[in-house]
């Protein structure tokens, strides 16, 4: 019997990059998926090349899916509290071409036997931020999906 594949979101608002490693580490993730559109930050550690090379150290792989992340004018609902209608539009977005085909790709894996994956974005609430978007066409992806949020 096969058990259902868990899927954890985490936001690393509130962290930094020690405590985001120790997060995951704890929860047994070791393929970490950065959502974000643009996978820059202000702070030192959690930019792309930085956070792929400090989770490389502790065994844990890196990915960058843009097509999973908030473009601009989406995430201008997400950062002016209308959080409803960024995800409505979001939700929209992402079934369209490259957000449809990157959700169909992250689901197959998934359902075929990825390494404990999560999602990251940088909100530290999952119901205020897009990610929570993303798991959900992932559970109408892949029956069964548990999202746990770190």
């Amino acid at each position: 019997m096969t058990s259902s594949p868990t899927l954890w979101t985490i936001g690393y608002e509130k962290l930094l990059p020690g405590a985001l490693v120790a997060e995951l580490e704890h929860a047994g993730v070791r393929r970490l998926i950065d959502v974000r559109y643009r996978p820059q930050s202000r702070r030192a550690g959690m930019s792309k090349t930085r956070l792929g090379e400090l989770l490389g150290e502790h065994g844990i792989a890196y990915e960058h899916r843009r097509a999973l992340g908030t473009p601009p004018d989406i995430r201008w609902y997400y950062k002016n509290r209308r959080s409803a209608e960024g995800a409505a539009l979001f939700g929209e977005h992402i079934e369209h071409e490259e957000g449809s085909a990157a959700l169909d790709a992250l689901a197959r894996e998934l359902r075929s036997g990825a390494p404990p994956t999560a999602l990251m974005c940088l909100e530290a609430d999952p119901a205020i931020c897009h990610r929570r978007t993303v798991a959900e066409h992932l559970r109408a992806r892949v029956p069964g999906l548990r999202v746990v949020d770190l």
